[in-house]
Protein backbone atom coordinates (compact mmCIF):
# COMPACT_ATOMS: atom_id res chain seq x y z
CA UNK A 1 0.00 0.00 0.00
CA UNK A 2 0.99 3.65 -0.48
CA UNK A 3 2.81 5.47 2.30
CA UNK A 4 0.37 8.39 2.44
CA UNK A 5 2.42 10.28 5.00
CA UNK A 6 5.30 10.54 2.50
CA UNK A 7 3.24 12.48 -0.04
CA UNK A 8 3.42 16.27 0.01
CA UNK A 9 0.14 18.18 0.28
CA UNK A 10 0.43 21.37 -1.77
CA UNK A 11 -3.24 22.33 -1.51
CA UNK A 12 -2.53 25.24 0.82
CA UNK A 13 0.18 26.54 -1.52
CA UNK A 14 -1.94 26.53 -4.69
CA UNK A 15 -5.25 27.53 -3.10
CA UNK A 16 -4.69 31.32 -3.56
CA UNK A 17 -4.35 30.83 -7.32
CA UNK A 18 -7.76 29.16 -7.51
CA UNK A 19 -9.32 31.59 -5.04
CA UNK A 20 -8.30 34.51 -7.25
CA UNK A 21 -10.24 32.99 -10.14
CA UNK A 22 -13.38 32.53 -8.04
CA UNK A 23 -13.20 36.10 -6.78
CA UNK A 24 -12.72 37.40 -10.32
CA UNK A 25 -15.74 35.43 -11.56
CA UNK A 26 -17.94 36.62 -8.70
CA UNK A 27 -17.07 40.22 -9.57
CA UNK A 28 -17.28 40.13 -13.39
CA UNK A 29 -20.18 37.71 -13.80
CA UNK A 30 -22.52 40.20 -12.15
CA UNK A 31 -22.70 41.84 -15.58
CA UNK A 32 -23.72 39.00 -17.88
CA UNK A 33 -24.26 41.29 -20.84
CA UNK A 34 -20.84 42.93 -20.68
CA UNK A 35 -18.93 39.64 -20.47
CA UNK A 36 -20.95 37.94 -23.21
CA UNK A 37 -20.83 40.92 -25.58
CA UNK A 38 -17.06 40.90 -25.22
CA UNK A 39 -16.97 37.20 -26.17
CA UNK A 40 -19.31 37.90 -29.09
CA UNK A 41 -17.11 40.64 -30.54
CA UNK A 42 -13.93 38.62 -29.99
CA UNK A 43 -15.39 35.66 -31.86
CA UNK A 44 -16.60 37.84 -34.74
CA UNK A 45 -13.17 39.44 -35.13
CA UNK A 46 -11.49 36.03 -35.35
CA UNK A 47 -14.12 34.53 -37.64
CA UNK A 48 -14.58 37.33 -40.16
CA UNK A 49 -11.60 36.39 -42.35
CA UNK A 50 -12.30 32.64 -42.39
CA UNK A 51 -13.93 30.90 -45.33
CA UNK A 52 -17.11 30.46 -43.32
CA UNK A 53 -16.97 34.04 -42.05
CA UNK A 54 -16.76 35.38 -45.57
CA UNK A 55 -19.68 33.21 -46.71
CA UNK A 56 -21.81 34.22 -43.73
CA UNK A 57 -20.90 37.91 -43.91
CA UNK A 58 -19.57 38.07 -40.36
CA UNK A 59 -17.71 41.32 -41.05
CA UNK A 60 -21.08 43.03 -41.57
CA UNK A 61 -22.53 41.95 -38.20
CA UNK A 62 -22.86 45.08 -36.07
CA UNK A 63 -25.44 43.94 -33.50
CA UNK A 64 -26.96 40.85 -31.98
CA UNK A 65 -30.22 41.64 -33.76
CA UNK A 66 -28.51 41.54 -37.15
CA UNK A 67 -26.72 38.33 -36.16
CA UNK A 68 -30.01 36.68 -35.17
CA UNK A 69 -31.70 37.71 -38.40
CA UNK A 70 -28.96 36.81 -40.90
CA UNK A 71 -26.65 34.06 -39.59
CA UNK A 72 -28.39 30.65 -39.66
CA UNK A 73 -28.32 28.08 -36.91
CA UNK A 74 -26.16 25.31 -38.36
CA UNK A 75 -26.69 21.69 -37.21
CA UNK A 76 -23.80 19.30 -37.72
CA UNK A 77 -24.97 17.69 -40.98
CA UNK A 78 -24.80 21.16 -42.57
CA UNK A 79 -21.49 21.93 -40.88
CA UNK A 80 -19.90 18.61 -41.86
CA UNK A 81 -18.56 19.72 -45.29
CA UNK A 82 -16.75 22.63 -43.64
CA UNK A 83 -15.28 20.39 -40.94
CA UNK A 84 -14.09 17.80 -43.46
CA UNK A 85 -12.21 20.52 -45.32
CA UNK A 86 -10.40 21.18 -42.02
CA UNK A 87 -9.76 17.46 -41.46
CA UNK A 88 -8.21 17.32 -44.94
CA UNK A 89 -5.74 20.03 -44.04
CA UNK A 90 -7.31 23.24 -45.37
CA UNK A 91 -6.65 26.28 -43.17
CA UNK A 92 -8.82 29.27 -42.23
CA UNK A 93 -12.06 27.35 -42.80
CA UNK A 94 -14.16 27.74 -39.64
CA UNK A 95 -11.44 29.26 -37.45
CA UNK A 96 -8.12 30.98 -38.26
CA UNK A 97 -5.21 28.66 -38.95
CA UNK A 98 -4.96 24.95 -39.56
CA UNK A 99 -6.70 22.57 -37.14
CA UNK A 100 -5.02 19.21 -36.51
CA UNK A 101 -7.22 17.80 -33.71
CA UNK A 102 -10.83 16.68 -33.83
CA UNK A 103 -13.01 15.19 -31.11
CA UNK A 104 -14.95 12.18 -32.32
CA UNK A 105 -18.48 12.32 -30.94
CA UNK A 106 -21.71 10.38 -31.33
CA UNK A 107 -23.33 10.38 -34.74
CA UNK A 108 -26.17 12.55 -36.01
CA UNK A 109 -29.28 11.70 -37.98
CA UNK A 110 -27.15 10.93 -41.04
CA UNK A 111 -25.63 8.03 -39.11
CA UNK A 112 -22.02 9.23 -39.20
CA UNK A 113 -19.68 10.19 -36.39
CA UNK A 114 -19.17 13.86 -35.69
CA UNK A 115 -15.71 15.40 -35.77
CA UNK A 116 -15.60 18.49 -33.58
CA UNK A 117 -12.62 20.81 -34.21
CA UNK A 118 -10.28 21.29 -31.27
CA UNK A 119 -8.31 24.48 -31.82
CA UNK A 120 -5.51 25.71 -29.55
CA UNK A 121 -7.88 28.43 -28.35
CA UNK A 122 -10.63 25.95 -27.48
CA UNK A 123 -8.19 23.76 -25.56
CA UNK A 124 -7.02 26.64 -23.41
CA UNK A 125 -10.09 28.89 -23.10
CA UNK A 126 -12.70 26.12 -22.91
CA UNK A 127 -11.58 22.65 -21.91
CA UNK A 128 -8.56 23.26 -19.67
CA UNK A 129 -10.04 26.47 -18.28
CA UNK A 130 -13.25 24.63 -17.43
CA UNK A 131 -11.31 21.99 -15.54
CA UNK A 132 -9.45 24.73 -13.67
CA UNK A 133 -12.77 26.38 -12.76
CA UNK A 134 -14.14 23.09 -11.46
CA UNK A 135 -11.24 22.75 -9.05
CA UNK A 136 -11.46 26.44 -8.13
CA UNK A 137 -15.12 26.22 -7.15
CA UNK A 138 -14.59 22.96 -5.30
CA UNK A 139 -11.81 24.45 -3.19
CA UNK A 140 -13.99 27.49 -2.56
CA UNK A 141 -16.85 25.31 -1.34
CA UNK A 142 -14.62 23.08 0.80
CA UNK A 143 -11.89 25.18 2.48
CA UNK A 144 -10.69 22.16 4.48
CA UNK A 145 -9.94 20.15 1.32
CA UNK A 146 -6.65 18.33 0.82
CA UNK A 147 -7.28 17.78 -2.88
CA UNK A 148 -3.62 18.20 -3.88
CA UNK A 149 -2.39 15.90 -1.15
CA UNK A 150 -2.87 12.93 -3.48
CA UNK A 151 -3.54 12.08 -7.10
CA UNK A 152 -6.44 12.39 -9.52
CA UNK A 153 -7.81 9.37 -11.37
CA UNK A 154 -9.06 10.51 -14.75
CA UNK A 155 -10.57 8.15 -17.31
CA UNK A 156 -9.38 8.75 -20.85
CA UNK A 157 -10.61 7.75 -24.27
CA UNK A 158 -8.55 6.80 -27.29
CA UNK A 159 -7.55 7.79 -30.80
CA UNK A 160 -9.65 5.16 -32.56
CA UNK A 161 -9.66 6.81 -35.97
CA UNK A 162 -12.18 5.92 -38.65
CA UNK A 163 -10.50 7.92 -41.39
CA UNK A 164 -7.40 7.87 -43.48
CA UNK A 165 -5.99 11.10 -42.12
CA UNK A 166 -3.43 13.60 -43.39
CA UNK A 167 -0.10 13.55 -41.59
CA UNK A 168 -0.30 15.16 -38.16
CA UNK A 169 -4.12 15.05 -37.86
CA UNK A 170 -5.61 13.22 -34.86
CA UNK A 171 -9.23 12.15 -34.39
CA UNK A 172 -10.49 10.54 -31.19
CA UNK A 173 -12.35 11.01 -27.92
CA UNK A 174 -12.10 14.47 -26.40
CA UNK A 175 -10.51 13.05 -23.25
CA UNK A 176 -7.77 11.47 -25.35
CA UNK A 177 -6.84 14.87 -26.78
CA UNK A 178 -6.91 16.47 -23.33
CA UNK A 179 -4.59 13.86 -21.87
CA UNK A 180 -2.35 13.90 -24.94
CA UNK A 181 -1.86 17.68 -24.71
CA UNK A 182 -1.96 18.14 -20.95
CA UNK A 183 0.75 20.12 -19.16
CA UNK A 184 3.46 17.62 -18.15
CA UNK A 185 3.32 18.97 -14.59
CA UNK A 186 -0.25 17.70 -14.28
CA UNK A 187 0.99 14.17 -14.96
CA UNK A 188 2.75 14.32 -11.59
CA UNK A 189 -0.64 14.33 -9.85
CA UNK A 190 -2.64 12.20 -12.31
CA UNK A 191 -3.10 8.50 -12.94
CA UNK A 192 -2.99 6.35 -15.01
CA UNK A 193 -0.06 6.87 -17.34
CA UNK A 194 -0.71 8.28 -20.78
CA UNK A 195 -0.06 4.85 -22.31
CA UNK A 196 -2.82 3.22 -20.25
CA UNK A 197 -5.18 6.19 -20.45
CA UNK A 198 -5.13 6.17 -24.26
CA UNK A 199 -5.55 2.41 -24.78
CA UNK A 200 -8.32 1.58 -27.26
CA UNK A 201 -9.54 -1.83 -26.06
CA UNK A 202 -11.58 -1.41 -22.86
CA UNK A 203 -11.38 -5.10 -22.03
CA UNK A 204 -7.59 -4.76 -21.97
CA UNK A 205 -7.65 -1.26 -20.53
CA UNK A 206 -9.88 -1.87 -17.49
CA UNK A 207 -7.56 -4.26 -15.61
CA UNK A 208 -4.61 -1.97 -16.31
CA UNK A 209 -6.59 1.00 -14.94
CA UNK A 210 -7.21 -1.00 -11.79
CA UNK A 211 -3.56 -2.02 -11.51
CA UNK A 212 -2.33 1.53 -12.12
CA UNK A 213 -4.56 3.09 -9.47
CA UNK A 214 -5.13 0.54 -6.73
CA UNK A 215 -1.96 1.39 -4.78
CA UNK A 216 -2.10 5.13 -5.38
CA UNK A 217 -3.27 7.81 -2.95
CA UNK A 218 -6.32 8.92 -4.95
CA UNK A 219 -8.05 12.07 -3.72
CA UNK A 220 -10.26 12.84 -6.72
CA UNK A 221 -11.89 11.05 -9.63
CA UNK A 222 -13.23 12.58 -12.84
CA UNK A 223 -15.43 11.05 -15.52
CA UNK A 224 -18.82 9.73 -16.57
CA UNK A 225 -20.77 8.14 -13.66
CA UNK A 226 -21.78 4.94 -15.46
CA UNK A 227 -18.24 4.08 -16.59
CA UNK A 228 -16.54 5.08 -13.36
CA UNK A 229 -18.88 2.84 -11.39
CA UNK A 230 -17.46 -0.16 -13.24
CA UNK A 231 -13.88 0.92 -12.55
CA UNK A 232 -14.49 1.52 -8.84
CA UNK A 233 -16.18 -1.86 -8.40
CA UNK A 234 -13.25 -3.58 -10.08
CA UNK A 235 -10.81 -1.77 -7.76
CA UNK A 236 -12.84 -2.81 -4.70
CA UNK A 237 -13.02 -6.39 -5.94
CA UNK A 238 -9.29 -6.55 -6.65
CA UNK A 239 -8.48 -5.13 -3.20
CA UNK A 240 -10.88 -7.45 -1.40
CA UNK A 241 -12.54 -4.39 0.14
CA UNK A 242 -16.15 -3.37 0.75
CA UNK A 243 -15.81 0.36 0.09
CA UNK A 244 -13.62 2.41 -2.22
CA UNK A 245 -12.52 4.36 0.85
CA UNK A 246 -10.99 1.17 2.21
CA UNK A 247 -8.69 1.38 -0.80
CA UNK A 248 -8.34 5.15 -1.12
CA UNK A 249 -9.05 6.57 2.35
CA UNK A 250 -8.41 10.16 1.26
CA UNK A 251 -10.70 10.15 -1.78
CA UNK A 252 -12.89 13.22 -1.36
CA UNK A 253 -14.57 14.26 -4.62
CA UNK A 254 -16.04 12.98 -7.87
CA UNK A 255 -16.08 15.58 -10.66
CA UNK A 256 -18.80 14.12 -12.87
CA UNK A 257 -20.61 15.00 -16.08
CA UNK A 258 -21.85 13.58 -19.35
CA UNK A 259 -25.02 11.96 -18.00
CA UNK A 260 -27.35 12.60 -15.07
CA UNK A 261 -25.86 11.48 -11.77
CA UNK A 262 -29.08 11.00 -9.80
CA UNK A 263 -29.90 7.47 -11.07
CA UNK A 264 -26.43 6.38 -9.90
CA UNK A 265 -26.30 8.21 -6.55
CA UNK A 266 -27.48 5.26 -4.47
CA UNK A 267 -24.95 2.95 -6.09
CA UNK A 268 -22.11 5.35 -5.32
CA UNK A 269 -23.33 5.70 -1.75
CA UNK A 270 -23.20 1.90 -1.43
CA UNK A 271 -19.48 1.75 -2.25
CA UNK A 272 -18.26 4.94 -0.53
CA UNK A 273 -18.23 6.41 2.96
CA UNK A 274 -20.83 9.17 2.66
CA UNK A 275 -19.10 11.30 5.29
CA UNK A 276 -16.00 11.49 3.10
CA UNK A 277 -17.40 11.67 -0.42
CA UNK A 278 -18.45 14.81 -2.28
CA UNK A 279 -19.77 15.31 -5.79
CA UNK A 280 -19.39 18.26 -8.13
CA UNK A 281 -21.35 18.40 -11.38
CA UNK A 282 -19.89 19.81 -14.59
CA UNK A 283 -21.31 20.51 -18.03
CA UNK A 284 -18.59 19.55 -20.46
CA UNK A 285 -18.84 18.04 -23.91
CA UNK A 286 -16.79 17.54 -27.05
CA UNK A 287 -17.98 20.98 -28.15
CA UNK A 288 -16.74 22.79 -25.03
CA UNK A 289 -16.83 23.20 -21.26
CA UNK A 290 -19.87 25.28 -20.42
CA UNK A 291 -20.80 25.25 -16.73
CA UNK A 292 -19.83 24.04 -13.27
CA UNK A 293 -21.64 23.60 -9.97
CA UNK A 294 -20.74 26.56 -7.77
CA UNK A 295 -22.80 26.13 -4.59
CA UNK A 296 -23.68 23.43 -2.07
CA UNK A 297 -27.39 24.20 -1.77
CA UNK A 298 -28.18 23.43 -5.42
CA UNK A 299 -26.99 21.27 -8.30
CA UNK A 300 -27.50 24.25 -10.62
CA UNK A 301 -24.36 25.08 -12.58
CA UNK A 302 -22.80 28.48 -13.17
CA UNK A 303 -22.58 29.23 -16.89
CA UNK A 304 -18.96 30.02 -17.84
CA UNK A 305 -19.41 33.36 -19.54
CA UNK A 306 -15.78 34.08 -20.46
CA UNK A 307 -14.77 30.68 -21.84
CA UNK A 308 -14.48 31.59 -25.53
CA UNK A 309 -18.16 30.89 -26.09
CA UNK A 310 -21.23 32.98 -26.92
CA UNK A 311 -24.50 31.42 -25.79
CA UNK A 312 -27.95 31.70 -27.29
CA UNK A 313 -31.17 30.29 -25.91
CA UNK A 314 -33.90 29.15 -28.30
CA UNK A 315 -37.54 28.47 -27.37
CA UNK A 316 -38.29 24.78 -27.75
CA UNK A 317 -40.92 25.33 -30.43
CA UNK A 318 -38.25 27.02 -32.60
CA UNK A 319 -35.36 24.63 -31.97
CA UNK A 320 -35.53 23.26 -35.53
CA UNK A 321 -35.65 26.72 -37.17
CA UNK A 322 -32.62 28.00 -39.05
CA UNK A 323 -33.39 31.59 -38.04
CA UNK A 324 -35.26 31.25 -34.72
CA UNK A 325 -37.16 34.50 -34.33
CA UNK A 326 -37.28 34.48 -30.55
CA UNK A 327 -33.75 33.32 -29.76
CA UNK A 328 -32.25 35.39 -26.95
CA UNK A 329 -28.72 36.03 -25.67
CA UNK A 330 -27.66 35.15 -22.14
CA UNK A 331 -28.62 38.55 -20.74
CA UNK A 332 -32.27 38.20 -21.84
CA UNK A 333 -33.17 34.73 -20.57
CA UNK A 334 -36.15 34.19 -18.24
CA UNK A 335 -35.76 32.38 -14.95
CA UNK A 336 -37.56 29.03 -14.82
CA UNK A 337 -37.81 28.67 -18.59
CA UNK A 338 -36.41 25.75 -20.61
CA UNK A 339 -34.48 26.57 -23.80
CA UNK A 340 -32.50 24.75 -26.46
CA UNK A 341 -28.86 25.81 -26.17
CA UNK A 342 -26.99 27.17 -29.21
CA UNK A 343 -23.31 28.09 -29.07
CA UNK A 344 -20.76 30.04 -31.06
CA UNK A 345 -17.27 29.13 -29.92
CA UNK A 346 -13.55 29.41 -30.60
CA UNK A 347 -13.43 25.94 -32.12
CA UNK A 348 -15.26 27.23 -35.21
CA UNK A 349 -18.81 26.22 -34.30
CA UNK A 350 -21.04 29.08 -35.47
CA UNK A 351 -24.60 29.14 -34.11
CA UNK A 352 -24.28 25.44 -33.44
CA UNK A 353 -27.19 23.65 -31.70
CA UNK A 354 -25.79 21.36 -29.01
CA UNK A 355 -28.96 19.30 -28.90
CA UNK A 356 -29.26 19.99 -25.16
CA UNK A 357 -32.10 21.75 -23.39
CA UNK A 358 -31.35 23.75 -20.26
CA UNK A 359 -33.49 25.25 -17.53
CA UNK A 360 -32.60 28.72 -16.27
CA UNK A 361 -32.36 28.39 -12.49
CA UNK A 362 -31.24 31.97 -11.84
CA UNK A 363 -30.30 34.96 -13.99
CA UNK A 364 -27.82 36.74 -11.70
CA UNK A 365 -25.64 34.81 -11.41
CA UNK A 366 -26.67 32.92 -14.52
CA UNK A 367 -27.13 29.28 -13.50
CA UNK A 368 -28.61 26.37 -15.42
CA UNK A 369 -29.52 22.73 -15.09
CA UNK A 370 -29.60 20.30 -18.00
CA UNK A 371 -33.23 19.48 -18.80
CA UNK A 372 -32.61 16.91 -21.54
CA UNK A 373 -32.01 16.64 -25.26
CA UNK A 374 -33.89 18.30 -28.08
CA UNK A 375 -33.94 14.98 -29.89
CA UNK A 376 -33.95 12.64 -26.89
CA UNK A 377 -37.53 12.84 -25.74
CA UNK A 378 -40.83 11.02 -26.11
CA UNK A 379 -43.72 12.99 -27.53
CA UNK A 380 -45.57 10.28 -29.43
CA UNK A 381 -48.85 11.07 -27.68
CA UNK A 382 -48.43 14.76 -26.79
CA UNK A 383 -46.81 13.92 -23.46
CA UNK A 384 -43.48 15.77 -24.02
CA UNK A 385 -41.48 13.58 -21.66
CA UNK A 386 -37.85 14.68 -21.37
CA UNK A 387 -34.76 13.06 -19.89
CA UNK A 388 -34.84 15.06 -16.66
CA UNK A 389 -38.38 13.71 -16.10
CA UNK A 390 -37.37 10.08 -16.56
CA UNK A 391 -34.15 10.41 -14.56
CA UNK A 392 -36.05 11.83 -11.61
CA UNK A 393 -38.89 9.29 -11.84
CA UNK A 394 -36.46 6.37 -12.03
CA UNK A 395 -34.56 7.59 -8.98
CA UNK A 396 -37.80 7.85 -6.97
CA UNK A 397 -39.08 4.44 -8.00
CA UNK A 398 -35.74 2.76 -7.31
CA UNK A 399 -35.58 4.33 -3.86
CA UNK A 400 -39.06 3.01 -3.11
CA UNK A 401 -38.24 -0.53 -4.24
CA UNK A 402 -34.60 -0.66 -3.04
CA UNK A 403 -33.25 -1.48 -6.48
CA UNK A 404 -30.38 -0.07 -8.52
CA UNK A 405 -30.29 0.52 -12.30
CA UNK A 406 -27.16 0.37 -14.44
CA UNK A 407 -28.58 1.72 -17.68
CA UNK A 408 -31.88 2.36 -19.39
CA UNK A 409 -33.59 3.56 -22.52
CA UNK A 410 -37.27 4.12 -23.26
CA UNK A 411 -39.46 4.52 -26.33
CA UNK A 412 -43.15 4.56 -27.24
CA UNK A 413 -45.23 1.56 -28.20
CA UNK A 414 -47.76 3.04 -30.56
CA UNK A 415 -51.52 2.74 -30.37
CA UNK A 416 -53.09 -0.01 -32.48
CA UNK A 417 -56.68 -0.73 -33.37
CA UNK A 418 -57.02 -3.07 -30.44
CA UNK A 419 -54.75 -1.51 -27.81
CA UNK A 420 -53.73 1.83 -26.37
CA UNK A 421 -50.17 3.04 -26.61
CA UNK A 422 -47.66 3.10 -23.74
CA UNK A 423 -44.03 3.71 -22.93
CA UNK A 424 -41.65 0.77 -22.93
CA UNK A 425 -38.56 0.90 -20.73
CA UNK A 426 -35.54 -1.36 -21.15
CA UNK A 427 -33.52 -1.41 -17.92
CA UNK A 428 -30.28 -3.18 -17.05
CA UNK A 429 -30.05 -3.76 -13.29
CA UNK A 430 -27.29 -3.75 -10.73
CA UNK A 431 -29.94 -4.82 -8.21
CA UNK A 432 -33.37 -5.65 -9.67
CA UNK A 433 -36.64 -4.96 -7.89
CA UNK A 434 -38.27 -7.84 -6.02
CA UNK A 435 -41.62 -7.19 -7.69
CA UNK A 436 -41.25 -6.03 -11.29
CA UNK A 437 -44.93 -5.32 -11.81
CA UNK A 438 -45.12 -3.18 -8.67
CA UNK A 439 -41.96 -1.37 -9.73
CA UNK A 440 -43.45 -0.53 -13.14
CA UNK A 441 -46.53 0.91 -11.43
CA UNK A 442 -44.36 3.00 -9.09
CA UNK A 443 -42.27 4.24 -12.00
CA UNK A 444 -45.43 5.18 -13.87
CA UNK A 445 -46.79 7.13 -10.89
CA UNK A 446 -43.46 8.89 -10.39
CA UNK A 447 -43.34 9.89 -14.06
CA UNK A 448 -46.86 11.30 -13.77
CA UNK A 449 -45.74 13.34 -10.78
CA UNK A 450 -42.76 14.66 -12.73
CA UNK A 451 -44.61 15.50 -15.96
CA UNK A 452 -48.14 16.93 -16.00
CA UNK A 453 -48.58 16.24 -19.74
CA UNK A 454 -47.82 12.56 -19.22
CA UNK A 455 -50.18 12.58 -16.23
CA UNK A 456 -52.94 14.04 -18.39
CA UNK A 457 -52.45 11.38 -21.06
CA UNK A 458 -52.47 8.67 -18.38
CA UNK A 459 -55.66 9.94 -16.70
CA UNK A 460 -57.79 6.85 -15.99
CA UNK A 461 -55.94 5.05 -18.78
CA UNK A 462 -58.02 6.80 -21.41
CA UNK A 463 -55.18 7.66 -23.78
CA UNK A 464 -52.15 5.76 -22.50
CA UNK A 465 -51.66 2.51 -20.62
CA UNK A 466 -49.22 2.06 -17.78
CA UNK A 467 -45.61 1.90 -18.91
CA UNK A 468 -43.92 -1.46 -19.35
CA UNK A 469 -40.50 -2.42 -17.99
CA UNK A 470 -38.38 -5.01 -19.81
CA UNK A 471 -35.30 -6.43 -18.08
CA UNK A 472 -32.08 -6.18 -20.07
CA UNK A 473 -29.61 -9.04 -19.77
CA UNK A 474 -26.29 -8.18 -18.09
CA UNK A 475 -23.99 -6.28 -20.43
CA UNK A 476 -26.70 -5.73 -23.05
CA UNK A 477 -26.07 -2.02 -23.52
CA UNK A 478 -22.30 -2.52 -23.77
CA UNK A 479 -22.76 -5.25 -26.38
CA UNK A 480 -25.02 -3.00 -28.40
CA UNK A 481 -22.62 -0.05 -28.16
CA UNK A 482 -19.76 -2.32 -29.23
CA UNK A 483 -21.79 -3.43 -32.25
CA UNK A 484 -22.16 0.21 -33.29
CA UNK A 485 -18.45 0.90 -32.82
CA UNK A 486 -19.16 3.34 -30.00
CA UNK A 487 -18.10 1.43 -26.89
CA UNK A 488 -15.88 3.60 -24.73
CA UNK A 489 -15.65 5.91 -21.77
CA UNK A 490 -17.53 8.80 -23.37
CA UNK A 491 -20.18 6.81 -25.25
CA UNK A 492 -23.73 6.87 -23.96
CA UNK A 493 -26.99 5.11 -24.78
CA UNK A 494 -29.75 7.60 -25.66
CA UNK A 495 -32.17 7.65 -22.74
CA UNK A 496 -35.27 8.48 -24.76
CA UNK A 497 -36.28 8.10 -28.38
CA UNK A 498 -39.44 9.24 -30.09
CA UNK A 499 -39.34 6.16 -32.32
CA UNK A 500 -38.42 2.51 -31.79
CA UNK A 501 -35.23 2.41 -33.85
CA UNK A 502 -32.85 2.08 -30.88
CA UNK A 503 -34.95 0.02 -28.49
CA UNK A 504 -35.86 -2.51 -31.16
CA UNK A 505 -32.18 -2.96 -32.01
CA UNK A 506 -31.45 -3.55 -28.32
CA UNK A 507 -34.36 -5.96 -27.89
CA UNK A 508 -32.88 -8.15 -30.61
CA UNK A 509 -30.00 -8.95 -28.22
CA UNK A 510 -32.34 -10.41 -25.57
Amino acid sequence: MVNFAAMIDVTRIVRPLFAARVNDVKRRYRDVESVQRHQFQWLLRHGAATRYGQAAGLNAIDSYQRWRETVPVTPYPELRPWVMRMVNGEKDVLWPGRCSRFAQSSGTSDGKSKYIPITPQSLQKQHYAGGFDSVAWYLSLYPESHLFGGKALILGGSFANELTLPRGVKVGDLSAHLIDRINPLVNLVRVPSKRVALMKDWEEKLPQLVQASINQDITSISGVPSWFLTVLRKVIERAGATSIHDVWPRLEVFFHGGIAFEPYREQYQAITHSSKMRYLETYNASEGFFAVQSSLDSHAMLLLLDAGCFYEFVPLDECDDHLPEHAVPAWEVEEGRVYALVITACNGLWRYPLGDTVRIESVNPLKITIAGRTKHYINAFGEEVMVHNTDAALALACAEHHCQPLNYTAAPVYTTQGAKGYHQWLIEWATPPADHEAFAESLDRALQAENSDYQAKRYKGIFLDCLQVVDASPGLFDRWLASTGKLGGQRKVPRLSNDRHIIDALLQYI
